[in-house]
Formats: C-alpha cells, structure tokens, sequence
C-alpha cells in the first residue's frame, strides 16, 4: 500500500510511525514543514530504508506573528500536500498538526481526487483560539475567528474517511459534530529507542558547561501564551527554598527575549539554546536534573504536550506547571513528580518542591526509573503501529467508519487505562 504520511511538525513518533510503517512493506512518504520553528525528529532516510521524506512548503523559518503570510503558507502547504498524492500515487494520506486552512484546502481537494485520508486530530484548533477570546474588540475578533474555525475543522472532520484522536476527551467533540463513529483513540507516545536515559554528565552536558550544577531543564515549544516568565519565577523560587539552580531553556522563538528580561531582573542564572540536533536529545535531557513542563491554564484537556512524553522516555524527574486535569498530568503525579497550576500563585509551593526533591538523589533516581518504566509499558511501538495500519488500510479499500474503527479497536489505546494522554 502507497502512504503519504504528513506532520506538519516534523516531530519524532510520527516519524518513528512511517519507518514502522515502511519497515512493514508499505510504500510511505513522510511530508513535513521544515520551516515551522520547533524540534524535529530524525527525518532523514538511513541506508537501506525504503522510507522516502519529502518535505512541503517553505524553508526560512516562519513568522507566527504575520498572520495574512501565515494563512497564505498554510493555503500553499495543502496544495503542495495535494500534488504529493498525485506525485505519490498514495492509496491513502494521514495528516496530523495540518493548520486549519491547510486541512480546507487538502479536504476539499482529495474530494476532487477522490482520495480517502485520516484525520490524526491533534488539537482543537476552534478550542484554543476561544481560550483567547476575552473582552474588548480583540477578543470579539477571536471569537469571531474561532467560530469560522470550528465550522472548518466539522467540514473537514467529515470528509475524512477515519479519524485517530489523541484523547478521550476528544470524542466528545467529534460526538457533537456527528463523526464520533469514524473517530478511534490512540493517544501520543515518544520513541523509546531513541529517546534513552543517559548519565548525568555526559558529552552535552560538560560542552554547555552543566556537570558541576543542578539544572533545571525545559525543551520545547515555547510561546508568549505559556507564560515562559513562571520558568525563570521558578528558578528563583528553587533558589529561595535553599537550592541554587541554573536554568536551561532550549528553544527557538519570541519567549527568548521575555526570558533574558525576567532572568536579568531576578538575577537567575539562564542559559538560553537554540533547538539542538535530535541525535543529540538523550545528552540535553539527560543533562537536566529536574525536567520542567509548562502549559497555559486555558490548555485544558485536549493538549498533550509531546515534551512531556519525551521527558518520560528519557527517565528523569518531571515538574508540570499545567492545569491539573490535562491528560499529561496525570502521567507526572503517576511516576512521583508533581503538577502545579501554571499561575504565579503557585511557583512558590513549586519551588519548595522542587528543592526538597533535589536534595534527595535516591528520591531523583527511583522517580527517573518509574518514568522509563511507564513509557517502556505504554509506548510499544509494534501494537500502536497495528492499529494505525488497520485504519489506513480500512480507509484505503473503502471498508466504511465502522469496519476500521473495529478493525484498529475502539476507545483507549493498549494499557492507556486511566488516561488519554499515554
């Protein structure tokens, strides 16, 4: 079977997903945008491998904020999506992180071609945007947009043959736009083979200057909306409760100069990195003696930060400044780490935690072996991979919703019990 497989990200177990895939005997394309600004996994094709990657879109780096360029890109990014199936001969396409133009455009598109497709439905983009949408003319406008989106996102979701949620909660949504029967659940993972616990001090660590202090660590995605000040808020926290850290922020974006500000006034030791070679992730969160994960109040429960995943996989300590009933938090409290609200209120009780923990290596190691033991339990590649392909290969011969909803397993994923995030 010919698949084109896009992410719009680049981001790794959907990579991992095309070479399991591929490794199968299927003929599959894996398409990205290499300009969108955040980590990448190893999109590169190994001697041997039949994978093919063909990237979509621009290369310079895109500007989140230039709103009418971004909608334009995102409009060109489902033509260019279109003329790879034509190009591919694909018997089937699966999106995931598609923006919402993108998604109009390539829908309307594969109804002309006469294509089928799945939806790997990421995010509610309609969601999010009203998670902005306060008073005053600004947040009419969002509102405004919001709903526009979410009358795209419905019209989408129903021309697609199939549907792979990341979450329970997400059901509900695909319930009320009458393509809850089309919609399976197979929450996100991380790569286990390449994301691997490492010592401490290692090669990373000692170029960047880290083995002889405690490091507080973020890696990621980083915007203005996560409040990236509570990190630096944290740090000094860290150190009020009796604990000098230093901060590590690797990221590439407009968070950078708000981080730089707040450190100078605080007078926290930061150190500021640009995304690093994906080769190289085990080293950067190895080297992170408390890995840190941020996400907006308003998140709520349909986003499922990937870094939180990653951080998993890599067998260290993890603190979440995130609401408390996001899919992802309950996979930090299940391993020993903690989970705050990610509002200034709470950085205090964070950085008492966070303290207390780093004064207790035995403490560090056990939650860093519970975090590796849970993603070896819920990120078996070769189950999650069955799955995806009964529901392509469903969407391919015409098998109908119900048949490939059968056919992968309806609900939560295997050993997903208790939640939608794993």
């Amino acid at each position: 079977m010919r698949i084109l497989l896009h992410d719009y990200s680049g981001h790794p177990f959907q990579v991992e997903l095309s070479r399991e895939l591929a490794r199968r005997g299927h003929r599959v394309t894996h398409s990205y945008c290499p300009a969108w600004p955040s980590g990448k996994g190893h999109l590169v094709a190994e001697p041997g491998e039949t994978l093919v990657f063909d990237p979509v879109g621009p290369t310079e780096a895109i500007d989140k904020s230039r709103f009418v360029r971004r909608l334009w890109l995102d409009l060109v990014v489902g033509w260019e999506l279109l003329r790879q199936v034509r190009r591919t001969k694909a018997d089937v396409a699966m999106l995931s992180n598609a923006q919402v133009p993108t998604l109009v455009v390539f829908a309307l598109g594969m109804v002309l071609l006469r294509r089928p497709w799945v939806l790997w439905h990421q995010d509610v983009y309609a969601v999010a945007l009203r998670s902005f949408a306060g008073g005053g003319k600004l947040g009419r406008k969002f509102a405004v947009v919001a709903a526009a989106f979410e009358i795209a996102e419905k019209w989408t979701s129903r021309r697609a043959a199939a549907i792979v949620a990341i979450a329970e909660a997400m059901v509900g949504v695909h319930e009320q736009w009458g393509t809850a029967h089309k919609t399976t659940v197979i929450p996100n993972w991380a790569p286990l083979d390449e994301i691997v616990p490492v010592a401490r001090h290692n090669a990373w660590s000692a170029e960047h200057g880290l083995d002889d202090v405690t490091t507080l660590l973020y890696s990621g995605t980083l915007g203005l909306k996560h409040n990236p000040e509570l990190l630096v808020q944290l740090a000094e926290a860290v150190r009020r409760a009796g604990r000098p850290v230093r901060l590590v922020v690797v990221n590439t974006g407009p968070a950078e100069e708000v981080l730089r500000q707040e450190a100078a006034r605080l007078g926290v030791d930061l150190v500021l990195l640009p995304f690093q070679p994906y080769e190289r992730l085990p080293e950067v969160l190895g080297s992170g003696d408390l890995l840190v994960v941020l996400l907006e109040q308003d998140a709520g429960a349909f986003s499922v930060p990937s870094k939180t995943l990653s951080y998993l996989c890599a067998g260290r300590p993890i603190l979440g400044l995130m609401p408390s009933e996001n899919l992802a938090a309950s996979l930090i409290e299940e391993v020993g780490g903690a989970v705050l609200a990610p509002v200034p209120a709470s950085v205090d009780a964070a950085g008492a935690w966070a303290a207390a923990l780093l004064e207790d290596p035995e403490r560090c190691a056990v939650i860093g072996k519970e975090a590796r033991s849970l993603a070896e339990s819920e990120f078996a590649l070769g189950a999650i991979a069955d799955r995806f392909e009964a529901i392509l290969v469903g969407a391919s011969v015409g098998a109908g919703a119900a048949s490939v909803a059968g056919a992968a397993g309806a609900g939560r994923g295997p050993g997903a019990e208790g939640g939608g995030a794993r």
